[in-house]
Parts: C-alpha cells; sequence; structure tokens
C-alpha cells in the first residue's frame, strides 16, 4: 500500500499533465464545420436551414465556426441535442479540417427505437370569434411517423370544421431528397348564417372526407419540389345530403435562401401552391387554385424585421374550403372574415410587415379578398403585443372610419 501511494504521488502529476496538454493542444484548433447526423439522414447547419433542428439550437451551432474549440461548449450543443431529438444518446467526432489546424465537429445523433409526442399545433382564442384549438398524439420509429389529432377550427376557412386528423410521413423515402406524406382527414362544418346565405344552399356542406398522398423532392439546398393528389368527398347539407366530389391534383414549391452578414441574416422565403380539380379525377368542380406567398426576413441581435405577401386567384368553380378568407387570426388581424367577405372570394392579396424587439412585437396588414368582376376593397389593421416563438399575446386594431374597435387574441400556431 505505501509504494501505492508513492506511485501515485509521483506520477499522479505526469498523468494530470498529460491530460491538461491534450485539451490545451485541442483548443487551439478552429472548428470550420459542424454537422448532426442520425440513422439514414445527414444536415449541415452552416449552409443549409433544416426543419429537424429549432431556430436558436441551429443559431448555437453556427457560432461555433470559426472559434476555437471548446470541449465545454461541445460537450453543452450535445446535451442540448439530445434533449430536442429525445435521443437515446448523443455522441461527437472531431475529425481532421479541410485546411491546417481546423477541425470537424460530427454530432451523432442515436435514437430511440421509437418515440411518443403530443402536442398542441393551434390554439387560438379572439374575443370576435370562437375558440379554435387542436391536439395531436405522434409516434416516430426512425423515418416513419404517425400522427392522429383533434381539431376544431373555426379561424382558417369560411366554416367551422371539427373532426380528427390522421398522417403517415416517411422522411426518407429511397433517400434523404425524397419524403412522402399521406394525410386521411374526416370533419363535421358547421355554418355561420352569414356564411352560409353567401355560399348558398347547393354549395354548403355538413361533413366532408380527405385522402391526401404527396411526395415532396429536395431538387437542391434551397428548391423543393411537391406531387400529389387530393381525393375529397363532401355531404351536402341540403334535404337529401347527396354526396359530391372535389378530387384535384396537387403541385407546388418552396425557396429558401439564407445570406449571413456582419452581425446580421437575411431569410427569403418563397412558395407556389396549385390544386387543379379535372374532370379525369371524377370530380363534380372543375377549378384550378393559384397561391403565392413571398417572405423576407432581416434579423440582427434581439430585432426581426418581417414583410409577408401572399396571393392567390381561383378559376372555375371551386368548393368552399379553397375560396380565399381574410380577417383570421394571421391576416387582417382584428377583423371579422363576415364582414369582409362571408364565404370566401377567389382572388386575394394580402401583405404583413412586422417588427420585433425580443418578445415585443408590432404588425401592419393590408389586403382584399374579393370575386372576380367586382371591385377589390383595401382594408387596414394595426396592432401590438408580445410573442415568444409559436405563442402569441396581441391586440389588433382594425382600421375603419369613425371608430375604434380592438380585438384581443391569444394564440399558439406552428
Amino acid at each position: 500500500m505505501r509504494f501505492l501511494w508513492v506511485g501515485l504521488l509521483l506520477f499522479g502529476p505526469l498523468f494530470a499533465a498529460s491530460q491538461d496538454s491534450e485539451f490545451n493542444v485541442n483548443s487551439r484548433y478552429t472548428v470550420e464545420d459542424v454537422r448532426v447526423s442520425g440513422e439514414g439522414w445527414t444536415t449541415d447547419p452552416v449552409s443549409t436551414r433544416d426543419s429537424r433542428l429549432s431556430s436558436s439550437l441551429r443559431k448555437d451551432i453556427l457560432a461555433l465556426v470559426g472559434q476555437k474549440l471548446s470541449q465545454q461548449t461541445i460537450e453543452d450543443i450535445g446535451h442540448r441535442l439530445r434533449k430536442e431529438f429525445h435521443a437515446r444518446s448523443v455522441e461527437h467526432h472531431v475529425l481532421r479540417g479541410r485546411v491546417p489546424d481546423t477541425v470537424q465537429v460530427v454530432f451523432d445523433v442515436k435514437l430511440h427505437p421509437a418515440r411518443f409526442d403530443i402536442a398542441v399545433p393551434k390554439f387560438l382564442f379572439a374575443t370576435n370569434q370562437s375558440p379554435s384549438g387542436a391536439v395531436e398524439a405522434s409516434v416516430t420509429a426512425q423515418n416513419h411517423a404517425f400522427t392522429m389529432g383533434l381539431v376544431s377550427d373555426g379561424d382558417e376557412l369560411a366554416e367551422r370544421y371539427t373532426g380528427f386528423e390522421t398522417r403517415y410521413e416517411n422522411a426518407r423515402l429511397g433517400s434523404d431528397r425524397v419524403k412522402f406524406r399521406f394525410e386521411f382527414d374526416s370533419f363535421h362544418d358547421l355554418w355561420d348564417d352569414r356564411a352560409r346565405a353567401a355560399a348558398g344552399d347547393s354549395l354548403v356542406y355538413r361533413a366532408r372526407q380527405n385522402f391526401e398522398p404527396v411526395v415532396t423532392l429536395q431538387v437542391a439546398r434551397p428548391l423543393s419540389v411537391s406531387f400529389g393528389a387530393s381525393f375529397e368527398q363532401m355531404q351536402q347539407d341540403a334535404p337529401g345530403g347527396r354526396m359530391v366530389a372535389a378530387n384535384s391534383v396537387i403541385a407546388g414549391a418552396k425557396y429558401h435562401q439564407r445570406l449571413e452578414g456582419s452581425g446580421s441574416e437575411m431569410d427569403f422565403d418563397g412558395g407556389y401552391d396549385l390544386r387543379s380539380g379535372m374532370r379525369m379525377l371524377a370530380t363534380d368542380f372543375a377549378y384550378s387554385r393559384h397561391r403565392w406567398e413571398f417572405r423576407y426576413t432581416w434579423s440582427h441581435g434581439k430585432q426581426v424585421v418581417l414583410d409577408d405577401f401572399t396571393g392567390g386567384v381561383i378559376a372555375g368553380m371551386a368548393p368552399v374550403y379553397e375560396r380565399f378568407v381574410l380577417g383570421n387570426s394571421t391576416t387582417l388581424r382584428g377583423w371579422n372574415k363576415y364582414s369582409i367577405d362571408p364565404a370566401g372570394g377567389n382572388r386575394m392579396v394580402h401583405n404583413s410587415v412586422e417588427y420585433r424587439y425580443g418578445v415585443f412585437q408590432a404588425f401592419y396588414d393590408s389586403g382584399a379578398v374579393w370575386d372576380s368582376g367586382e371591385g377589390a376593397v383595401q382594408r387596414n389593421s394595426l396592432g401590438v403585443g408580445l410573442r415568444e416563438g409559436v405563442f402569441s399575446l396581441a391586440v389588433a386594431f382594425p382600421l375603419k372610419e369613425g371608430r375604434v374597435d380592438p380585438v384581443f387574441m391569444v394564440s399558439m400556431n406552428y
């Protein structure tokens, strides 16, 4: 025992010096690149915006690039990745960089065989309409996700739809670039008297079901395209309750590009969606619905400026749920959609400008919705509030002549 203690006294400092030396050597290297990978997928947060990572964690990972390698920081990021992915473990590997004195850091995420989550993707309470909400339960196993949810939403469409949604998603259909989604929905529909009168009895339905398979292809890092079909069946609310079909082809494209400067970031997002009801699909509605969206985001520290433009055109006779609606929790906030166009319109333009500083937000909305052959009436609203992530508490003021009618809104919307 005496010799053991002597050995520890003599050689212990040497081992400590060796460990300190190794840490000091690693800390001399600069982080060139950071990657996060799992079973069957890899993401590079430096050059792409991956939906797998939250914005706050992605920013902290990006902050590693160009800095000296810090073991403590690497371990902290690993702990956060494990928590965000609900992973079984997260390992990190330090590899040689492409230029001298640099390294690449790779985080290897090992998931549990299956993961169960419950989420509330939408909740809304506003003083000018009834509450809306949804709750979802999902099971994820490797690249496969199964989701079932209950929803009662009187905010998004001209009618309130209540029922359940089920969804299957495959995040890697033979390749990281290909994704597949299949959705089945079944809803019961309730109508405001103003919407019922504007739509007409022949277009009002009491229930509808939808089968929707969609394939998404990542063409390049900033661009993805989608193709699919929607097979919608509706039961008319007229006497007899005849079933009608609104089957359509689905196509779309999404673009995202991020530019980074000295302390600031600019994001450019664009999207186009097409739904086309064709007689070859045995549909009772022949129409085409085009929708465009362009979004610009500038971020600098706690400051964020957003400009979001949306436009849409419908040609032909579309079912009411496809018509454009303004005056809800995201467009012309503070207005009542039934006082603008109760059954929606087949033409729409809308623009929203928003400024955020920390949790504070101020916004200005402007837009119009109308039917072809009619004149467009522009409406405006402004408001202020508090926002943290997807949660928002705001008061909106529709700009009307002669009076001010503030509307209070509490929402959570992914």
